[in-house]
């Protein structure tokens, strides 16, 4: 541990394997600006400290980031993107049953929020640190996630697959139910993370009155 500007302590990482490889510079910057902003916020989080956190002087940031705020931006936008993708991708394999779909939501949103809980929280909370336009760009693209989940829904509904009097909102309470698990699962606990996702799909169907 190394003391920082603030007085709170810093870990330093050095190099961080991923893949089986070494990081880069800019992997290790976005690894350690992800365990430091967990840990203190965004705004109580400053150049300085992702810097001792990765290793590395604030320089070397800066050689990679503009600013604290577009590691920041950098973090939440990758992570939606791949969200995104794998979201689609998943709709595209699951054919055209409505709970099929609404299972393969449910599967993708869950174990991505479990795959990286520190990040995915990150991106929960912090999109108030966001300055416009990227708050606003980054918010458009939950809205498409959100989407993807209403247009299954609404469907289902239709064809009288799903009971719910209130699609928008079971689809609204679907994602929000999907979004939390990264708030409370320990890879410790009794459950793996497949089984949380299966279970949620259970719990999902439900909510939707599933026929």
């Amino acid at each position: 541990m190394i003391p920082t500007h603030s007085g709170r302590p810093v870990r330093r990482t050095g190099p961080i394997p991923i893949a089986g490889r070494r990081a880069t510079g800019e992997e290790i910057i976005l690894a350690a600006s992800i365990e430091v902003m967990s840990e203190h916020g965004y705004h109580g989080t400053s150049v300085r400290d992702i810097a001792e956190r990765a290793g590395l002087s604030p320089a070397a940031l800066y050689h990679h980031f503009s600013s604290k705020h577009d590691v920041l931006a950098t973090i939440m936008d990758r992570g939606i993107e791949e969200l995104l993708s794998r979201t689609r991708t998943a709709l595209q394999s699951a054919g055209d049953d409505p709970p099929d779909r609404l299972r393969a939501l449910v599967a993708v949103h869950v174990l991505f929020h479990l795959e990286d809980q520190r990040g995915t929280l990150l991106g929960t909370s912090e999109v108030r640190g966001l300055e416009e336009p990227v708050r606003s760009e980054h918010l458009a693209k939950r809205q498409q996630q959100q989407r993807m989940f209403d247009g299954v829904v609404s469907d289902g509904t239709q064809r009288r697959a799903f009971r719910t009097e209130y699609p928008q909102e079971a689809s609204r309470a679907v994602v929000v139910m999907c979004t939390g698990v990264a708030s409370w699962y320990h890879p410790e606990g009794p459950l793996t993370r497949e089984e949380i996702a299966q279970r949620y799909q259970v719990l999902a169907l439900d909510l939707v009155g599933a026929a």
